[in-house]
C-alpha cells in the first residue's frame, strides 16, 4: 500500500480503524466522508462489518461472501464503534449472518450476509457471457486521480488511491479503480472483500449527476452480489446513476478486478435540493 498525499496538517492515521477488543474499534479520520467532518465515508464501516462477517462464517468453513447487504440507519460518527455478529443460518453450503453497528448506545447499522462453501466446478465451453468481460481499462493504464470532496480534512480520499479508466469521477457515468493506500484495521492486510465492500459504497459519488455543492444525494443502503472472490489489490467500480423526479434514485456499479467480473452493486439514493 503506497502512501498518501496528507491534505491537511494533521497527523496521518496508521489505518482506517484500531481494534480495541471485545468488539469495539475506534474509527481514524481516514474514514471522513464529504458531508459531515465529523461522520465516515459509509464504505470503511461496511468494510468493517465484511471483516467481522468473515471472521464467524470461516469458522464454518464458508469462505465466498456471496452477497453482503448493509442498511444505513444512521450517520456514523469518527470514533468508537462495536460490530455485533449474529449466526441465523449455517448449514452445509452455505451460511446466513447478521450484523449490527452500534455506537453511544444506539443502532447505526445493519447488515445481513450469505456465505457459500467454495468448491471446484468445471464448466463447459461456450458458456453465453463466458469468459467473463473484463473492466473497461487496466489499473496500469487508467489516470490517477483523488476524489474531491467539499473538504479538504484528511478522510476517505486519502484512505483509498482511485485511478479513472472511463469518463470522470462525479460527472456522470464512470469506471473508477480503487486500492487501499492504508490497513482497514490496523495491523491486518485487508481481505479480498474488505476491498469490494469499502469501494462499492462510492458507485453513488463517482458516477453523480447532481452538484455536490447544491444538492444532496445519500445512499440508505448497498448490496453487493459477488459471483467469485476478488484477486488482487484493485477493485473496479462501473457506476452510473439513475434518478426520478419525486426524490429518489438508484446507483447500480458492475465490480471487476484485474481478472474480469466479480459482481454488482446496487445503492437506493434519497435526493434533496441543498438549502
Amino acid at each position: 500500500m503506497s502512501d498518501a498525499t496528507q491534505s491537511t496538517h494533521e497527523p496521518m492515521p496508521e489505518a482506517a480503524f484500531t481494534a480495541l477488543g471485545d468488539n469495539r474499534f475506534r474509527a481514524s479520520v481516514l474514514t471522513r466522508g464529504p458531508w459531515d467532518l465529523q461522520q465516515q465515508h459509509a464504505g470503511p464501516p461496511i468494510a468493517l462489518v465484511s471483516y467481522a462477517l468473515e471472521a464467524a462464517a470461516q469458522t464454518h468453513g464458508l469462505q465466498h461472501m456471496a452477497r453482503l447487504t448493509a442498511n444505513l440507519l444512521r450517520p456514523v460518527p469518527i470514533g468508537d464503534v462495536e460490530v455485533r455478529v449474529q449466526e441465523d443460518y449455517v448449514g452445509r453450503n452455505a451460511g446466513h449472518f447478521s450484523a449490527v453497528v452500534l455506537a453511544g448506545g444506539k443502532e447505526l447499522m445493519r447488515a445481513t450476509a450469505l456465505f457459500q462453501r467454495e468448491d471446484d466446478v468445471a464448466l463447459p465451453d461456450g458458456l453465453p457471457g463466458h469468459p467473463l468481460p473484463l473492466a473497461p481499462q487496466p489499473p496500469a493504464d487508467a489516470t490517477p486521480q483523488r476524489m474531491q470532496f467539499l473538504h479538504d480534512a484528511i478522510s476517505y480520499p486519502d484512505l483509498m488511491e482511485t485511478r479513472v479508466a472511463v469518463g470522470r469521477m462525479f460527472g456522470g457515468p464512470s469506471a473508477v479503480w480503487f486500492r487501499f493506500r492504508y490497513p482497514l484495521v490496523a495491523g491486518h492486510t485487508p481481505g479480498p472483500y474488505q476491498r469490494v465492500a469499502v469501494a462499492a459504497d462510492s458507485g453513488n459519488g463517482i458516477s453523480a449527476v447532481l452538484d455536490l455543492s447544491t444538492h444532496l444525494f445519500v445512499n440508505s443502503d448497498l448490496t453487493i452480489n459477488l459471483l467469485r472472490k476478488p484477486v488482487g489489490e484493485w477493485i473496479c467500480l462501473d457506476a452510473r446513476t439513475h434518478l426520478s423526479s419525486h426524490g429518489g434514485g438508484l446507483a447500480e456499479s458492475a465490480l471487476y478486478d484485474e481478472a474480469g467480473l466479480i459482481g454488482r452493486a446496487t445503492q437506493s439514493l434519497f435526493v434533496r435540493k441543498r438549502a
